[in-house]
């Protein structure tokens, strides 16, 4: 029992770490403007308030996505606690999408948008941030862990 508690707390420890790394990065470019229009080889940061989600959908819409990132938040920490036949990739998959849930949810709370920084140069992509690559990464998670076991 003690194993599976610690087991969960090490999960949503990983989602506070994604959700702290974000914050401050996103700090450091919101503030300190230190690295704001360098250009590295295959990314560029720019500061870039994004008032909706995803490729600016629902742009305007703060009360709502908000509630959407409160909702998901409650809802995938309850998943990670309380379902006990989730396998190893789907706790990670579910710690990376609460970080970047938790993190994106700080920034449309209490500014009212999402500060997006990274820029890349090599595609035309919507510039993005950490939360964003984290949620990414814990949906491609949940893909694999899918396909895996379809099978």
């Amino acid at each position: 029992m003690v194993n599976k508690i610690q087991t969960k707390l090490y999960f949503l420890s990983l989602s506070i770490f994604i959700v702290l790394i974000d914050q401050f990065t996103k700090y450091l470019i919101s503030y300190e403007k230190l690295f704001v229009n360098k250009d590295f080889l295959l990314f560029k940061l720019d500061l870039v308030k994004n008032y909706g989600a995803a490729f600016n959908i629902f742009s305007g819409s703060r009360i709502f996505l908000s509630l959407i990132s409160i909702i998901f938040s409650i809802l995938i920490i309850y998943l990670i606690f309380r379902k006990n036949t989730l396998n190893i990739f789907d706790l990670y998959a579910y710690s990376f999408i609460l970080g970047g849930t938790f993190g994106n949810g700080i920034d449309r709370i209490y500014k009212g948008f999402v500060v997006d920084f990274i820029n890349l140069n090599i595609i035309n992509f919507p510039v993005f941030n950490i939360a964003d690559i984290s949620i990414n990464i814990g949906f491609i998670f949940l893909l694999y862990n899918l396909f895996k076991n379809n099978r």
